[in-house]
């Protein structure tokens, strides 16, 4: 296992999270479907993924509505885990409950929620809090103000956000330098090989603020694991087929698998492994968010960090999956190009 500083912080962190979506079998709609462990299996993937080498673990409120998070508080008390040694992060905005309170990112929802989180992750406090979402109806400053008195209580290390584009996130930062806030550290968002379009503004955005990105969904909803074909037919009805709730190209997601399912052959690795692989060779990548609903499933996605990919293979990777090139882009580019040819 390789580790990386979250963001800029001195937070050290396992480039593989193990994600706890799959945990708890609660909820209503997407939440019930995918969360379906209980806390024997919960057990043993939380022990393979500290095995390992894992030191991050992710999870939401909202997940199971709660029950994931209090089963993976279990989990660290059941197999006997050093809490400082892990780092474990939740998220705070979706609604928990049925009053007109009861979500966002208002002073008053952060600040039940996170006793809340703590009460059943059963911890002290919490290493990285995240906006689970953007909230237009709070002012940025209500919300990072009541997170700055989190990590000034002890209850919170560090913040980060989720699923923000990229000219918010640059307005948060902003707003936490002129209050003299803590800043967003990390940024989780939704990345893989079909569907890059976080390149477009968020990664530069990230990039230019040292603001770490973790990955969420990397294969897609499922869509790249390997399992499924161009015609429909499937080797295992997964999640994709049960919840495609990412909109992808998927004519143009088949022309990738195409490529991964040669590489991968040649290579005597799985399609799930490359597409992983092919985030951990992403620089701007910090942590790829990994979740599973039995052991084999996380085996074979902690294999993703033995595979190496050399500059060739990056290169054909990267041309049947990059993005079609859109405004202001083109201009970018153009005037790149113009300014290097006149001065060569």
């Amino acid at each position: 296992m390789k580790y990386k500083v979250l963001g800029n912080s001195g937070l050290m962190v396992s480039t593989l999270c193990l994600g706890t979506m799959t945990f708890g079998g609660k909820g209503k709609g997407l939440y019930e479907m995918v969360g379906t462990l209980e806390q024997p299996a919960v057990d043993e993937l939380v022990k393979r993924a500290v095995d390992a080498g894992i030191n991050f673990i992710d999870t939401a409120n909202v997940y199971a509505e709660g029950r994931s998070e209090e089963l993976t508080g279990q989990a660290i008390r059941n197999l006997g885990l050093k809490r400082d040694d892990l780092v474990i992060a939740t998220k705070v905005c979706a609604a928990m409950g049925k009053g007109v309170n009861d979500q966002g990112l208002s002073r008053k929802h952060i600040m039940q929620q996170v006793e809340a989180s703590l009460k059943r992750l059963q911890t002290d406090y919490i290493d990285l809090y995240q906006a689970h979402n953007w909230d237009p109806l709070v002012p940025l400053e209500e919300t990072l103000r009541a997170m700055d008195d989190l990590i000034t209580s002890g209850k919170v290390r560090y913040i980060g956000g989720s699923n923000y584009m990229g000219w918010y996130m640059m307005k948060a930062q902003a707003v936490a330098g002129k209050y003299q806030l803590h800043p967003y550290i990390a940024m989780q968002s939704h990345y893989s090989i079909a569907t890059r379009e976080l390149e477009r503004d968020v990664i530069p955005a990230l990039q230019d603020q040292k603001v770490g990105l973790m990955v969420w969904s990397p294969l897609c909803a499922g869509l790249l694991s390997g399992k499924y074909q161009r015609n429909g037919a499937t080797t295992d009805a997964g999640r994709y087929q049960k919840v495609s709730f990412i909109p992808v190209d998927t004519e143009r997601a088949f022309n990738i698998l195409d490529v991964l399912h040669t590489m991968a052959a040649e290579k005597g690795t799985t399609v799930a492994q490359l597409a992983l692989a092919w985030l951990l060779h992403q620089s701007v990548v910090t942590s790829v968010i990994i979740g599973a609903n039995k052991l084999s499933q996380l085996e074979d996605n902690l294999g993703a960090v033995n595979v190496r990919l050399s500059a060739e293979e990056l290169q054909q990777l990267d041309e049947v999956s990059r993005l079609s090139v859109e405004y202001p882009g083109w201009i970018t580019g153009w005037r790149d190009r113009s300014f290097v040819k006149e001065n060569s």
